[in-house]
């Protein structure tokens, strides 16, 4: 084999290695309140997945219009269904549960630069994801 075929191979290799897996929850209640996504914040690497539990039944996972990285799908889940989604472009990923989107049930994955920044700022919430969705946009690195 020939020396950058190699290297190229190892490089490639250990990105797959590297890849983490990040656990959200689901929940009716938890430190920030009613109706959450535990953590609601999560900082990923290109590859990584983040997998949502359903630990407490009715939450689903949708991406957020206009809140995700150029070139990515918008995605939505049945009700109480466990989600795998899978990071590949950086960027920001903006998520909600449908039914308690207006009680505040939002979540925010950073991969890599937050590219999308400014698009996704704009992005108009309601009801209480207002100010969830606000606190989450001020974590981003």
């Amino acid at each position: 084999m020939k020396p950058l075929m190699l290297a190229t191979l190892i490089t490639v290799t250990a990105g797959i290695a590297a890849a983490e897996t990040h656990e959200v929850q689901m929940l009716n209640k938890g430190e920030a309140g009613s109706m959450v996504f535990v953590p609601a914040y999560v900082k990923a690497a290109p590859g990584d997945v983040v997998h949502f539990v359903s630990v407490d039944a009715g939450h689903n996972v949708e991406s957020i219009e206009g809140m995700l990285p150029e070139g990515v799908e918008a995605f939505k889940t049945k009700p109480s269904e466990d989600f795998e989604l899978t990071v590949a472009a950086e960027g920001l990923y903006g998520i909600k549960c449908t039914p308690h989107y207006g009680m505040g049930m939002v979540a925010l994955v950073q991969v890599g630069d937050a590219v999308n920044l400014e698009a996704a700022t704009a992005v108009k919430q309601r009801g209480k994801s207002r100010e969830r969705m606000a606190d989450l946009l001020a974590r981003v690195e």
